[in-house]
């Protein structure tokens, strides 16, 4: 390369290279194309666009938390909004009260925690001493964010040595609740749960393995062989809000575990609609308590009148995430159920769908040694 042309390059170089650090989103944009996509891009609902969430420096000082409940919290932040013209009133209407969700006695600590989260973090986290956070931009990049995809425009899915955007839900919640090194020692990694090469597990990064699953609720299949059919469900299909009228996604609740709906997982609890309404939203309690499923199913969970003894929750042989062991998302809880006289603890499924097995185990005081079915 000659001098010359050295001379003509190097200003046109030195206008890229400063392009790239103080907009680097600018120089790869296509023409014509916009930071910002997505509903926050709706000049009909913002329409002082970036303005509306960026005024001066308070996000810097408040945290981006306090900046989204200006629209997404009570009403009266959401009409100073309208009145100071960054916000439609019409668009104001739709949105909800996320921070109330937030405050609700399950949630995701987004209240508690501020600052945390870096722009650069690739989960799950390697760090064991990392601190656990949540905060609103963990689960949403607010420049192309959608109502129907809260998610879209997220990265932090590993893919060999490189980050990639998320293109699932299930992915979004791995980032924290699988093999992050920081897992609480009260928390499982819901990725080996789900696994689609475990025995049993329910289908949410795919069709369940099991055919035979006779207490499920239309439209909910086991193989989705007509359109309707619901064979693959969602993480929020179980954790959100209680209140179906409510904001939707996995803020808050009232609800244990931050489920949609009541789930007794004490042992001898009364059976009742409302006892195990998380399990009947798919399931047919009638079907279940019918015994189709298995002979003594309504013994189990109901117990027996004549004896005075009360059931136990589903919970006591049930993983509602996954089994690596067993069929039917059988994984007994410890704390119930105990190995037997000779120490087995194992259930023995006959075929798919027999209906006929047995246990070894010692439950209530009871032996099973083996009972069989």
């Amino acid at each position: 390369m000659t001098n010359f042309r050295r001379r003509n390059l190097m200003p046109k170089f030195a206008l890229f290279a400063l392009l790239l650090i103080v907009a680097p989103w600018a120089a790869f944009a296509a023409p014509g194309a916009s930071m910002l996509q997505g509903v926050h891009g709706d000049k009909t609902l913002l329409p002082k666009s970036c303005r509306a969430c960026h005024r001066g420096m308070s996000m810097s000082i408040s945290g981006e938390e306090q900046a989204c409940l200006v629209c997404h919290g009570d009403s009266q932040g959401r009409q100073e909004m309208s009145r100071r013209g960054y916000l439609k009133s019409e668009g104001a209407g739709a949105l909800r009260d996320i921070g109330a969700e937030l405050r609700k006695p399950y949630n995701h600590p987004v209240l508690a925690t501020s600052g945390v989260h870096q722009a650069n973090e690739a989960l799950p986290e390697e760090l064991v001493n990392a601190a656990r956070h949540a905060e609103c931009v963990d689960c949403h990049e607010p420049h192309q964010l959608d109502r129907d995809t809260p998610f879209r425009g997220l990265s932090g899915k590993r893919v060999g040595n490189f980050t990639v955007e998320l293109t699932e839900e299930y992915e979004l919640c791995y980032k924290c609740h699988a093999e992050s090194a920081n897992l609480p020692s009260d928390s499982s990694n819901k990725h080996a749960e789900f696994s689609v090469t475990n025995t049993s597990f329910h289908p949410i990064e795919g069709e369940g393995r099991n055919a035979y699953v006779i207490s499920l609720k239309t439209p909910y299949a086991t193989r989705q062989e007509k359109p309707g059919d619901i064979s693959v469900i969602s993480c929020r299909d179980c954790h959100g809000n209680d209140d179906s009228a409510g904001p939707k996604g996995p803020h808050g609740s009232n609800y244990r575990g931050l489920l949609v709906n009541n789930y007794e997982m004490e042992d001898e609890r009364p059976e009742s609609e409302f006892a195990y309404a998380l399990c009947y939203k798919c399931h047919s309690r009638t079907s279940i308590l019918g015994n189709e499923s298995f002979p003594y199913h309504a013994l189990h969970i109901k117990g027996n009148v004549a004896t005075g003894k009360l059931g136990t929750t589903c919970f006591s042989c049930h993983d509602a995430h996954g089994s690596n062991r067993y069929q039917f998302l059988i994984s007994f809880n410890k704390d119930f159920v105990q190995p037997n006289a000779d120490n087995k603890l194992e259930f023995n499924a006959q075929g798919v769908a027999s209906r006929h097995g047995s246990c070894l185990l010692n439950c209530h005081g009871v032996e099973h040694n083996p009972k069989s079915y």
